[in-house]
């Protein structure tokens, strides 16, 4: 039979003490937003977030990477390929 042994944590069972698991009831709160900052948020991640550019030109990176890419052998396609031209113009 377990002994309480006063205000701590621990419980005796036997000699040796044991540790009491505790339950804790968490509670979240959220407090009153202003509508009109709530608003302005929504706007401003939606700016922020689905911007695209109207026409993006691609950017062919130095030689030197395009090396180092071809030797790690990340680079799986051929940049003088004429079917791809057209997406690095």
């Amino acid at each position: 039979m377990p002994v309480y042994c006063g205000p701590s944590d621990s419980v005796l069972m036997g000699s040796k003490p044991i540790k009491q698991k505790k339950e804790d009831i968490l509670v979240k709160v959220v407090p009153p937003l202003d509508p009109a900052y709530v608003r302005w948020l929504t706007r401003d991640l939606e700016r922020i977030y689905g911007f695209t550019p109207r026409n993006p030109t691609a950017i062919k990176p130095p030689e030197h990477y395009i090396e180092y890419m071809r030797l790690s052998g990340w680079l799986d396609l051929d940049l003088n390929d004429p079917d791809l031209a057209h997406l690095y113009k």
